[in-house]
């Protein structure tokens, strides 16, 4: 691409089945926000994968592929997983510039073959330390995170198991994993996989921005709704934890952004 060219093109995979949803909206900000502080004409189109069945060309220049709602194992076979996996491939082939988020993050774990999607005990949601590995520490996306950080975590599947012959043979990396707790027998969740030069993705939703999350959760219905699945306790510390500026916004302003300054500096051969 030429260096003088100042535009970029984004393709937002939309997996949320038409479910009322935070990450769309904070998807959305950080593009704009992104394109304003970098005077980028940065422009987006959304696709909506799971209802539609929509899947963007290979005309875009970054891909930012959603979390969703559901069972990521229960998609097998089905006509919109098919065509995401051929989008996956495609993209791959291309070298496309792709962060895969939560659900997204599992289905890209399942095409990849690189560690196995299981059912949790008990649903995860919450405000959570995230560790960083040996190779997360050196990984661009997560320069500038502290060790470790913190993360927004809503899932009732995770990513365990991994498959080393796999990972080698892709040249693929684990660079997170859920808090460690050795007095627990269980293996703990990896959080973060970068799957080639191009792609990563992580378990947990980089792209919650405090202020929004901390106002959509202390509005009655939501407030309600956290407290009878997870209880007040659980609703208390979110909101503590959404407005502690080391914690999830150090997150928000560093995990999408470096992702961002990644594609957007190989792809426009400029700094930003």
């Amino acid at each position: 691409m030429n260096s003088e060219r100042r535009s970029i093109r984004v393709a937002i995979l939309d997996l949320y089945e038409g479910q009322a949803n935070q990450g769309m909206r904070c998807l959305r900000e950080i593009l704009v926000e992104y394109g304003k502080f970098n005077h980028l004409d940065l422009t987006w189109d959304e696709f909506d994968v799971r209802q539609r069945i929509e899947l963007p060309g290979l005309n875009y220049d970054i891909y930012i592929s959603s979390g969703g709602p559901g069972s990521p194992l229960d998609s097998e076979n089905t006509e919109w997983e098919n065509r995401y996996f051929q989008w996956v491939r495609n993209a791959e082939v291309h070298k496309k510039y792709v962060f895969f988020i939560c659900h997204s993050f599992q289905l890209a774990v399942r095409y990849f073959g690189v560690a196995e999607v299981m059912k949790r005990k008990s649903t995860a949601f919450g405000v959570f330390p995230v560790h960083l590995l040996r190779d997360g520490k050196y990984e661009t996306v997560f320069s500038g995170l502290r060790d470790p950080f913190y993360a927004v975590d809503s899932r009732d599947y995770q990513v365990v198991a991994a498959n080393e012959d796999r990972l080698r043979e892709m040249g693929a990396q684990i660079l997170c994993i859920e808090k460690d707790r050795p007095h627990v027998p269980l293996e703990r969740a990896i959080m973060g996989i970068r799957f080639n030069e191009y792609m990563i993705g992580t378990q947990f939703h980089p792209e919650a921005d405090p202020g929004g999350m901390s106002m959509y959760l202390q509005r009655t219905d939501k407030k309600k709704m956290v407290i009878e699945n997870h209880g007040e306790e659980k609703w208390r510390s979110m909101i503590e934890q959404l407005n502690d500026p080391d914690k999830i916004f150090y997150t928000y302003t560093h995990v999408i952004p470096n992702f961002l300054n990644e594609a957007v500096e190989n792809l426009l051969g400029v700094e930003v």
